[in-house]
Formats: C-alpha cells, sequence, structure tokens
C-alpha cells in the first residue's frame, strides 16, 4: 500500500469545496442563462467545472490504481464522477436557456 497523501478527514473538504463549487455553479449559472446575460463566462464556467470533474476521476482512478487508502481515492473519485455526470448533463440545458432568453428578447423587439 501506498504512503497515504493526507489525513483521513481531509477527504470531506475536497467534496465541501466541490460542492460548494456546485453551488455557486448552479447559482450563476440558473440567473445569468434564465435571463441571457454573461453567456461566454456562463459557458466558459461551465466547461472549467466540467474539465475539474474529469481531472478529478482521474486523479481517483490513479490513486486506486497505486494503492492509496480508501479515504484518499473516494474524495476524488465520488465528486469528480457525480460532477461530470450532472455538468454533462446541464450542457443541453443551458444552450437551451439561452435560446429561449434570446426568443424571448426578439418577441419583445418584435412587439415594440
Amino acid at each position: 500500500m501506498a504512503e497515504p497523501w493526507f489525513q483521513p478527514g481531509m477527504g470531506g473538504l475536497i467534496g465541501a469545496a466541490f460542492g460548494i463549487l456546485g453551488g455557486v455553479y448552479g447559482s450563476v449559472v440558473g440567473v445569468c442563462a434564465s435571463r441571457g446575460t454573461a453567456r461566454s463566462a456562463v459557458i466558459g464556467f461551465h466547461f472549467a467545472c466540467l474539465i475539474l470533474s474529469v481531472a478529478m476521476v482521474a486523479v481517483g482512478l490513479y490513486a486506486l490504481v497505486i494503492g492509496q487508502p480508501f479515504s484518499d481515492w473516494y474524495a476524488f473519485l465520488l465528486p469528480g464522477a457525480l460532477g461530470g455526470f450532472l455538468f454533462a448533463a446541464f450542457t443541453p440545458l443551458i444552450y437551451l436557456r439561452y435560446r429561449q432568453a434570446e426568443e424571448r428578447k426578439m418577441a419583445a423587439a418584435d412587439l415594440s
């Protein structure tokens, strides 16, 4: 078994930090996409979170392969896999919300 990367309690901090990132992500995307604002920033943030999730899965799998204890590989693998699934699933929804906001703006312009 390999030397542990960190103390067992640190895994919870990794998961909590990723959870806080997910909460901030949800707030920013929910407000901005529904209003149709900050499209490039929101999509950039979205794909940065998706890439971070994939990187966490890679680190978790690497830790599993080299024989790290459960608390080390699980701390990366669970939030990375969950985030990767959720961020990938939200990709079409974000584009849909921006398209709907644009259609509302065009309909409002046609009325005036």
